[in-house]
């Protein structure tokens, strides 16, 4: 049986910028329920992403708008009962991989097959089971992963790019691939002086590498993760530890990295030995050198650019996939930045013969 029973209401199959109207039919209410989220919230997603008119009533929902928008919605839905078949209900940010999703594969799902056949990468987390990547540019980055030895992640927050690269660097080490995960960011305040810290040494940069902890713990055990630290299987240091060292057999994870100087990222990258990969992540958007330092992040992506072995990322603001105030509020500085750059006219384009 499909797992979506067409029920047109109106039969007749509009050319894409003709209004019509589509009705689908679950062959199921609590999986229904589970695609369309509580009180419809992700049927009222898919409204405002896709400017569409849905209206849910029981197992079945009736999609208006733009012929080739209600294509787009459908095949959302199709994506998220595929989800929820598997027993997982659909989150927000679910919905925004799926617009996504579709957005990349256009029409590819042939008519007579019910369930939609993503190509998208997908990486295994403790708390969540399998993930699959949620925008085109998350897929491109897991892909990169896999083919290169040292991958920069360059974009917004919220974007997945320390959430994927730790889940990324977990697997290498569960598949025997590397011996041992080294995780670093620079131990940069943001906009703050935090003045002296008390403790041991890894007391006083637990701080900076908090959220390299709380992204280890959602792809292992608690437990494993401070086992592998007392082992030295995993181990967490600031950036300027790294000087001196070769990191063979190893996964290495340089998190933050837009607050790295020129010649700390070149002292890092020159670390990578024989059978080691190197993931290199930061917001260019977001650092907290001080003024007149340049990142190191950005010249190494110039400079690196096209050198066989390395892999690069680009993510943008419609890759966000926080919550969607993130997706917003990161579009708006990026407005902002653009606009401040357009005020800026180069000399060179001022009328010479004009005279007042």
């Amino acid at each position: 049986m499909s797992s979506f029973n067409d029920a047109l209401e109106n039969a007749e199959r509009a050319e894409d910028g003709v209004a019509t109207e589509s009705g689908l039919t679950l062959d199921d209410n609590r999986m229904a329920s589970l695609v369309f989220g509580q009180y419809d919230q992700n049927l009222a997603r898919i409204e405002r992403r896709l400017n569409v008119s849905l209206n849910a009533n029981g197992n079945q929902v009736v999609i208006k708008g733009q012929a080739e928008a209600v294509g787009h919605a459908r095949r959302v839905l199709q994506i998220l009962w595929a989800r929820a078949r598997s027993g997982h209900p659909a989150t927000m940010g679910d919905v925004d991989g799926a617009i996504q999703e579709c957005a990349l594969q256009g029409n590819l799902f042939p008519k007579e097959s019910p369930q939609p056949r993503s190509t998208f990468e997908q990486i295994s987390t403790r708390k969540k089971g399998l993930v699959r990547a949620r925008t085109a540019a998350q897929d491109l980055y897991l892909r990169e992963l896999k083919r290169f030895e040292l991958v920069f992640a360059a974009g917004p927050a919220g974007t997945g790019k320390t959430w994927l690269a730790v889940g990324h660097a977990v697997s290498l080490l569960e598949q025997g691939v590397v011996e041992r995960l080294i995780l670093s960011r620079p131990a940069v305040e943001a906009g703050e002086r935090l003045g002296f810290l008390p403790g041991d040494m890894r007391e006083k940069v637990d701080p900076y590498l908090r959220p390299i902890y709380d992204a280890l713990q959602e792809f292992m055990d608690p437990r494993m993760v401070e086992r592998g630290m007392q082992t030295g299987m995993i181990e967490v240091a600031p950036l300027a530890f790294m000087r001196g060292r070769t990191l063979s057999n190893a996964c290495v994870l340089l998190d933050e990295a837009q607050n790295a100087t020129s010649m700390q990222m070149k002292m890092f990258l020159t670390r990578l030995g024989e059978g080691s990969r190197m993931i290199v992540t930061g917001d260019p958007t977001q650092t907290d050198l001080p003024p007149g330092q340049r990142s190191g992040l950005g010249e190494a992506v110039e400079l690196l650019k096209g050198v066989e072995g390395v892999g690069i990322v680009t993510f943008e603001d419609a890759d966000v996939v926080r919550h969607d105030l993130v997706r917003r509020i990161v579009g708006a500085y990026e407005a902002a930045a653009r606009r401040e750059r357009e005020k800026v006219v180069p000399r060179s384009n001022i009328d010479k013969d004009w005279s007042p």
